[in-house]
Order: C-alpha cells, then sequence, then structure tokens
C-alpha cells in the first residue's frame, strides 16, 4: 500500500515537475527569440533606412541606380555596415530583381537555404527562422519606389539565445531532479509517520492473534488514525476481558468436571465393592445389614447431589419469580426444617425474632439458601453449641446473618468455599454426606437477587456468613 502511494505520488510530482519546466522553457524560448526579433527589426530599420538615404545621395550626384555601377556603390555602402554587425555574428545581404548583388562574409545562402523572398513589392517586412546547422533569424524588407526592385536581408544569429536558452533549460531539470530527489526524500519520510500507526495495528493484531490479548497500540494526536487505534484499544480490552472469562468459564468447567468425576467415583466403587463381597463372600446377617447400610447411605449421598446439580440446573437460568418475601415467615419455615437436624447433633439452633422485613426475591430460593447455610454450620459445630441466626436493617439493606462457634476455616479456605465441590475437611464431609455444592448454590441463588455474601472465620473461632440484600423494601407490617 505505501510503495503503491509512494510511487504513484512520485509519479504525478515528476510528471508535473516536468510539463512546468517544458512550460517555462518554452516561455523562456519565446522570451529571448522576440527579444532577438525586436533586435533584429530595428537594426534593419536603422540599416534599410540608412542605406536608402545613400542611394538617394547617390542618385543626387547624378549616379543611376539601375546602372550597372550602382552595384558597386551599394556594395560599397554595404560593406561598412557589415564591418559594423560582422562582431556579433550577423549578416547582411542586398537583392536585385531576384538575385543577390551584395551578400556580406557571415552570409551563406547556399548553407543556410536562404533565398530572396517574393514581397509583391510590399513594404511589409517578413521575418522568419532558417533552421540548420546554424539558426538564424531572417528579416527581409523591399525598399519604396522607385527602389522597389531592391530589397535588404537581415540575418540574426541566434547560436548565443539558443545557447544560453539550453543552459537555462538544463539547469532548471538538473534544479527539477534536486527536487524530484528532495521530494522523494520527504514523502518517504512523511509516508513512515502516517503509515507507522497501521504498521503498529499490523503488529498488534499479529501480537494478538499468537496469543499475547495484552497488547495495546500507543494513541497520540486526535487524528483518524489515533481513533482507529483507540477504538482498537477498546476491541483489544474487550477480546482480552471476553478471552479471560472464556478461559476461566472452561477452567472452572473442567475442575467442575474432576470433581464431580471423584466425587461419584468414590461412592460407586465403594457401593460396588459391598455389592460384590455381599454376593460372594459367606459373611453374617450382621454384617450383611452393615453392608447393605453403607450401600443405602452412599445411595442416599449421590440422591443428594443428584438434587444439588438439579438446583444449580435450574439456578443457571438465572430467572425466578420475584415476590414480597417477609424474613419473619422465611425465619419460622427454616426452624421447622432445621432444628430436627440440629437436635440430632445436639446443636441449639436460635432464630432471634426479626422486625418483619421485606426482601423483593423468591421465597423458595431463599430458603434453600438460608437452610444450605445454616446446614454447614452444623457439620462444623460440635455438639452443645449454639448456631444464631438473625436479621436487621443497615441504612437501606436488609442484612441476614448465621454465626457458629465451630471449627472456623483459615483465609486460604475462605477464598475457595464458594467453589463447587471444594470441601473444607474431606474426610468429615464425605461422613457427613456433603458434596461441597451447598455454597455454590448459595452463590448463585445470591447472584441472581443482586445481593452479597461475605464470610467471617478463623480457626477454632467459628464463622459468621453474612448477607446484604441491596435495594430492597425495608418496612414494618402495621397490626391489624
Amino acid at each position: 500500500m505505501k510503495k503503491k502511494i509512494f510511487f504513484s505520488a512520485l509519479i504525478l510530482f515528476v510528471v508535473f515537475l516536468n510539463s512546468t519546466i517544458l512550460i517555462v522553457s518554452t516561455v523562456i524560448l519565446r522570451d529571448k527569440l522576440s527579444a532577438v526579433r525586436d533586435k533584429c527589426l530595428a537594426e534593419h530599420y536603422v540599416i534599410a533606412s540608412s542605406l536608402i538615404g545613400d542611394m538617394q545621395a547617390l542618385e543626387q550626384r547624378g549616379n543611376s541606380i539601375r546602372e550597372n555601377d550602382m552595384k558597386e556603390n551599394i556594395g560599397a555602402l554595404m560593406r561598412m555596415y557589415s564591418r559594423y554587425l560582422q562582431g556579433k555574428g550577423n549578416g547582411l545581404a542586398v537583392v536585385s530583381c531576384g538575385e543577390w548583388i551584395y551578400e556580406s562574409p557571415v552570409f551563406a545562402p547556399s548553407e543556410n537555404g536562404i533565398f530572396p523572398p517574393d514581397t509583391g513589392y510590399r513594404q511589409d517586412r517578413l521575418v522568419y527562422i532558417e533552421n540548420g546547422p546554424h539558426p538564424v533569424l531572417c528579416v527581409y524588407g523591399s525598399f519604396p519606389a522607385p527602389w522597389q526592385d531592391y530589397g535588404l536581408m537581415y540575418i540574426g544569429h541566434l547560436g548565443d539565445a539558443i545557447r544560453s536558452w539550453r543552459q537555462t533549460k538544463n539547469i532548471l531539470f538538473l534544479t527539477g531532479a534536486a527536487a524530484m530527489l528532495l521530494m522523494s526524500f520527504f514523502l518517504f519520510q512523511l509516508l513512515n509517520i502516517i503509515f507507522r500507526p497501521l504498521r503498529q495495528i499490523s503488529s498488534t493484531s499479529a501480537k494478538i492473534a499468537n496469543g499475547n490479548y495484552g497488547s495495546r497500540i500507543p494513541v497520540n494526536g486526535k487524528d483518524e488514525i489515533s481513533s482507529v487505534a483507540y477504538h482498537f484499544n477498546l476491541m483489544a480490552g474487550q477480546v482480552e476481558t471476553q478471552i479471560q472469562q472464556l478461559e476461566e468459564a472452561a477452567k472452572q468447567k473442567q475442575q467442575f468436571i474432576d470433581n464431580f468425576s471423584h466425587e461419584l467415583r468414590i461412592p460407586l466403587t465403594a457401593i460396588y465393592g459391598y455389592a460384590e463381597y455381599i454376593q460372594k463372600a459367606l459373611i453374617s446377617e450382621e454384617e450383611r445389614y452393615e453392608c447393605t447400610q453403607f450401600i443405602m447411605s452412599e445411595c442416599s449421598r449421590l440422591q443428594n447431589m443428584a438434587y444439588q446439580l438439579l438446583d444449580m440446573a435450574l439456578l443457571n437460568g438465572d430467572e425466578m419469580e420475584e415476590n414480597d418475601c417477609s424474613i419473619k415467615e422465611l425465619f419460622t419455615r427454616s426452624e421447622k426444617i432445621m432444628h430436627i437436624r440440629a437436635a440430632e447433633k445436639g446443636i441449639n439452633l436460635t432464630y432471634l425474632p426479626p422486625q418483619d422485613h421485606i426482601i423483593r426475591g423468591n421465597m423458595e430460593q431463599l430458603l434453600i439458601l438460608i437452610n444450605n447455610l445454616i446446614d454447614n454450620a452444623i457439620k462444623a459445630s460440635r455438639p452443645e453449641e449454639e448456631i444464631r441466626i438473625w436479621a436487621y436493617s443497615e441504612g437501606s439493606h436488609i442484612i441476614v446473618e448465621v454465626k457458629d462457634h465451630g471449627i472456623g476455616m483459615t483465609k486460604e479456605q475462605t477464598a475457595h468455599i464458594k467453589e463447587a465441590f471444594y470441601r473444607v475437611d474431606k474426610a468429615r464431609s464425605r461422613t457427613g454426606g456433603g458434596a461441597g455444592l451447598g455454597l455454590a448454590i448459595c452463590e448463585k441463588i445470591i447472584q441472581i437477587h443482586h445481593a452479597k455474601m461475605s464470610f467471617t472465620s478463623g480457626p477454632g473461632m467459628g464463622t459468621t456468613v453474612k448477607l446484604s440484600f441491596p435495594n430492597c423494601l425495608s418496612h414494618h407490617i402495621q397490626a391489624i
């Protein structure tokens, strides 16, 4: 592209420059020839006037110009003028009745092809150029009566004028050649400056195509090229963001598949092993009962995992039926479900009576959210410990907290607990039947409700989960 523009512009410049030089040279040549013509006409007029005056003087002295001796007299007169013009390289000739009766030494009709023109005895002077080895300007005029048979030819030498014009023309072409070289250099530099952003765009595009998505183009100025570079950087940023999101999604998906495969392999292997043991080994009824009990426990865990995966699949649509959900009703329903689970482990489950705050959302999803958090707290707590659930308003937000006094978590563990299949204590979780999907489901519900979920925990200090619901209504329901 740059080469095409360079050579196209250079050719146009050369054509324009040479055309201009030719026009200027033609004008200069015309001016020089016009100056020579004016000079030759002036000298021809002066010489012709003087010669006519001399011929009148001879006639007054009694010499006839039609006699043969008049040719000698005219020759004598013309030699004086010829000596004057000989130093300038010009010549004179006199014609009588179509024949040359005098020729100066410079005048050479045989070489130049100059012949006496037929003017028809007109007083008009003829001016013309004879081209040859030595171009000359010819001025011819007939004499007035009674000497109309005579005419004067003035030969002006054009060599000096043409040589001067050729020198000027050569200087112009040399100057044009120098200007062409300078123009080529500056045009090349200008195109380099103009195409530098395009080269940067091309180079950056190649880097991005090779996987270097962080490459950007420096933006300088406010012209069209800078605008292109700016929008290219915006596009590259969006591409980089999308690539990172795709890579993160692919990583999470692969991690989910790996974890899911691992979670399935362990119970299925155990179920197959116990079933094979029951089939092939001679065992007592008590051992058979223990084996079947373990098989039922693992099947129950797989069933629970399937239900949780179904919940996650249903939540991936990010759609829900919104209603005004009462926190008091939410706590009441949760307590009916979770108090049996807490009682089995000897844990005290305390719901602090909240004001009747209202959350805009889906009651069933919120119930899944709060029950999963309480279930995790039960798993992390020891017998006789307390789990407290309460709600309060904080500015324009409704805050729901679940606090336990269990084993707690480190900062590293807290950073991963929202990942699917992640468990702080894998051995304890498998024993308790957990699959590590509860908090992943909670995070999805939080996103759908445009809320936030944060954890405060430490080893041996228990865990507090804080749910913050923005842009929700907070008001009291007036008793009727």
